[in-house]
Order: C-alpha cells, then structure tokens, then sequence
C-alpha cells in the first residue's frame, strides 16, 4: 500500500519561559525591602536606568507607551513555581498611588517556617485526624524544609496521642498534600525527592524538563561527581545541551526552608494603604514604599543614532533589560493590588469593628475569585504588608478557617478575639473557665468545643482559670 505524504498546519498556544517572564514571576515573592535592594543593584549595573527625586504613581510610566511593550503579555504566567525555585532572577522597582502617606516604617519579627506552613495548613480545609497528622509532621520539618524523621516514627507517635488505626500509608497520604505547600520543595526527605518536587511544579513546556527530571531522579550521584560522559550517555545528550539540563537543575533551592527565619530585627514596609473616605474604603499602593525608577532619558537619546558600533549597542542591550523591568514591576503591583484588593472586600468588617469581625477566608476563596492558582496567592499574601486604620498587617493575617456551626460562619481569629475580650472582662476572683467561655460563645451563636476554646487560650499565652485566680 502506497503511503501518501502531507503537510498539516496546526495552531496552539504554548508557555515560553522567557528570562523576562522569570523575572516577573520573581518579582512577586521579594518584600519591599528586599525589592529595594534589587533595586539599587539594579542601578548600579544597567546605566540606562536612573531614580527619580520623587515617590509615587509615575514610576514606571516609562513602561506604558513605548512599542515595545506589546512584546510582553498583558497577563503573565504567576502561577508558576519558578520564583520559589529560581530566587535570584528577581530585580525590581514599583509603583504606587498619588497622595500624601505617612511614615509607617516598621519593625516586626520574622517569620519561622514552621509558622509558615503552620498558616498554610490553616487554610488548607483538612479534617481533625489530617490536621493532627499534618502538625506532626510540620514539628519534624528542620530548618532547611527536609523531614528528619521518617514515617514510621511519626505513625508511633501519633499512634502514642491516641490516634488509633493509623497505617503508614494514610501519613504519607498527608505528606503528600503538605509537598504542595509553599516553598516548593519542603517536606521532602532527600535532596532528590526535594529537588523533583520543585522540577514538577514547574510549567510541562519547560524546554528540557523530562530530561532534568530523568537526571535528577535515576544520575544525581553521578552529576555530583561530575561525570559527564555518563551523563552524556545515559542521557543520550550532547555537551551544550548536558550543560543547558545541569543549568536548570542548579538554578532549584537545595534548601528551600532556609530562606525563613525567626529574626527580630526584621522591618516591613507596608505596600498597601487602606483609606476610608465619603465613597467607601479605597485600596491603594503605597506611594512611598519603593522609589521611582526611570530610563535615563540622554543615554536613550544616544541610541537613536543607526550606526552599528559596540558602545550603541551595549546601550541598547540595557536599555532593553530596563524596559523589561519596569514592565515586570507592573505586572507585580498590578497582581498585589488586585490580590489585596479582594482580599480587604471580603474583610471590611475587620476595617470597620476589629477583630471579632474577621470573616473566614481562605486561599481558594481569593484564587477563585482573581482567577489565579493558590500557590500564587500564598506568594502574593506573603510579606505584603497594609496599612490601616488599625495597625499594620501582613495580609496574610486576613486569611483565618471557619469554626463551629451554625447559620452564620465564624473565623478562628475572631472566635480567639472574642476569647480575649471575655476574659478581660472577667470577675478576678472569678474567672470564667473554659467550658464558661463556651457557654457564653454559644449564646452568641458561635458553637466551639471546650478543647478548641483551652486550644486558642493557650495559643494567646492566657493562664487557666485556677492559674488566672491566683495571678488575681
């Protein structure tokens, strides 16, 4: 049978994760001080950027009408992985809103990692014996976001807290949903399981993933020992496609914890500004957290000229990394402030009565509703600070689980406000005991057991009643 041959055009879309797109991605993970230092690097190494005198919305209105814009999508890609694995492609400027702000420069401790993932699982929905499970293991997590212990001594510890029946098998079905956790890569119990876990939440289309993947998964002795004509034979690859593989690989976190820390000598600038004004509450960048950055306009001058000379090029190859920072520092205060944005709609409450009006809010809320992944929205809520009428907070505050029953849903953070209030108004020489506080939660309609009332108690370090009485 004859076969016929063919031509056959076909049409797609498909990700290209352009250095640029890393870039933009990056950008969403850096707190504004960390920004800020990018920022003067950036200064230093590319003379075709310059810092304006001034703060505020112009900053990167340079970006906005040149043609070459166009070159970058209007949306890009942030629900990769690539900033929490690769986190030094990250440079940076900002913009913000017009007006007056005032000096909020803060200090605030960092951080832990535990605390992280801690909030994290918060969020995540499990149930009671999951949860139990899951904080096991967040206890076993070292600094470096590896699993010291293994699962069999975790099922007979676990086993020892009366959790009856419990296999091997259902921990490490927890486990696996705690290795999606932020940073990617934590929980892993070796540096090829964490390094996989970090290849696999990158985009499919990566150029040469499955070969990277295959590397890290079966060679990794052997690229630590570097041989490459192992590698190179195994893999079936060439020497400058080996080392564009190697590349990838080396570019991931081996230590994908380390970046969280328990300093007090942390500051924060807040990004956002809550205002309230006769039209409502407004939600706004804040106009003085990161300076203005701008072309340099008499070097951008020079490069008008047509010739082909070394130095006019070496202008125009800058002037082209400029112009893609300052269109990624779009696209990062584009995605904060629509993030933040639906995140204060939903907790405008809290703006108007405090605490105990905190409503339940959860990632897959947010990423629901700005049409983008959770992992993104973790990124985005995570060392982003707002100001408000109230103090300063991380906006990852705003999020907090629903407890009890009921018709009408309540937060943990204001069940736990409502705790504190109760107990401040307390008798001295009779102070309510938990199963009192529950009693009086649930005439205002908020069901909660005994133990999650002792359980938020001894979270907001209060002493027991007995204790409370003899403190009296």
């Amino acid at each position: 049978m004859a076969m016929k041959a063919s031509l056959q055009l076909r049409v797609g879309t498909q990700l290209t994760m352009t250095p640029q797109l890393q870039q933009a991605i990056a950008l969403l993970q850096l707190s504004t001080l960390d920004l800020r230092q990018e920022i003067q690097q950036a200064l230093e190494a590319n003379p075709m950027l310059e810092m304006e005198d001034e703060f505020g919305e112009q900053a990167v209105s340079e970006a906005a009408d040149d043609d070459w814009a166009s070159e970058i999508p209007d949306e890009l890609a942030v629900d990769s992985d690539w900033a929490d694995t690769f986190q030094d492609a990250g440079l940076g400027s900002g913009s913000g809103s017009g007006g007056e702000a005032p000096d909020f420069e803060r200090q605030a401790a960092g951080q832990s990692l535990q605390g992280h993932l801690a909030w994290q699982l918060a969020m995540s929905g499990l149930g009671e014996r999951e949860t139990r499970i899951a904080e096991s293991l967040i206890d076993a997590v070292n600094g470096d976001g590896y699993l010291e212990q293994s699962l069999d001594e975790l099922r007979e510890g676990l086993r020892a807290q009366d959790l009856e029946g419990l296999a091997t098998r259902e921990v490490e079905g927890v486990l696996l949903r705690l290795q999606q956790f932020e940073p990617t890569g934590v929980f892993a119990r070796d540096l090829r399981e964490c390094l996989l876990l970090q290849l696999a939440a990158l985009p499919p289309d990566i150029p040469l993933l499955p070969q990277a993947r295959r590397l890290v998964r079966q060679f990794l002795e052997a690229l630590a020992g570097n041989d490459r004509r192992l590698l190179k034979r195994r893999l079936g690859l060439d020497d400058a496609v080996l080392d564009e593989v190697i590349a990838l690989i080396r570019g991931l976190d081996p230590r994908p914890g380390s970046a969280f820390s328990a300093s007090d000598n942390d500051y924060v600038i807040p990004d956002l500004i809550a205002r309230h004004s006769e039209q409502g509450w407004r939600i706004e960048l804040n106009p003085e957290a990161l300076p203005r950055l701008r072309i340099q306009p008499d070097y951008a001058a020079l490069i008008k000229r047509a010739d082909k000379s070394q130095d006019n090029q070496f202008l125009k190859d800058h002037l082209q990394e400029a112009r893609w920072l300052l269109k990624s520092l779009t696209s990062r205060n584009d995605t904060l402030l629509r993030v933040g944005r639906e995140v204060m709609a939903r907790q405008l409450d809290f703006l108007e009565r405090g605490e105990e009006a905190m409503r339940p809010l959860i990632l897959a809320d947010i990423a629901q509703a700005v049409e983008m992944h959770e992992s993104t929205i973790s990124r985005v809520t995570t060392q982003k600070f707002i100001h408000t009428p109230r103090g300063v907070f991380e906006l990852k505050y705003f999020f907090s689980s629903q407890v009890g029953g009921g018709d009408e849903a309540h937060s943990s953070t204001a069940i736990r406000a409502r705790i504190r209030k109760l107990i401040q108004e307390e008798p001295p020489r009779k102070p309510l005991s938990d199963s009192k506080l529950v009693d009086l939660l649930a005439e205002e309609g908020i069901e909660v057991a005994r133990r999650t009332v002792a359980k938020y108690r001894e979270a907001m370090h209060i002493p027991s009643s007995s204790q409370r009485k003899r403190l009296a």
